[in-house]
């Protein structure tokens, strides 16, 4: 029979794909370095969340007001992104970027 009437299987509704599994979640942290009233602060979180959440990546923020030594050392760049404690990225989260840095 030709391809063109041969019947396609009935397709079944896709449902969304549950986050990869935590494979990547012993062997990373992210942490992000915000302030209160940052809107650049903001929507790092929001990157850093759905690739941390997709990946199974723990994360955690930290305050720069709350913490002399981050306020000291990163209060021109915020937000800053770390992984594994080393600066990643600071003001404008990629979110490519980061998600190559957590699966390699």
């Amino acid at each position: 029979m030709s391809p063109l009437f041969r019947r396609k299987p009935a397709q079944t509704p896709q449902t969304p794909q549950a986050p990869q599994s935590s494979q990547y979640s012993e062997n990373h942290l992210v942490t992000l370095i915000r302030k209160p009233g940052c809107h650049l602060c903001d929507d790092a979180q929001l990157v850093v969340e759905k690739v941390c959440g997709d990946l199974g990546v723990p994360w955690e923020g930290k305050d720069i007001t709350q913490d002399p030594r981050l306020h000291d050392e990163y209060w021109e760049q915020i937000p800053v992104v770390l992984v594994d404690g080393r600066q990643h990225t600071f003001w404008r989260v990629n979110e490519e970027r980061l998600r190559k840095a957590l699966t390699e």
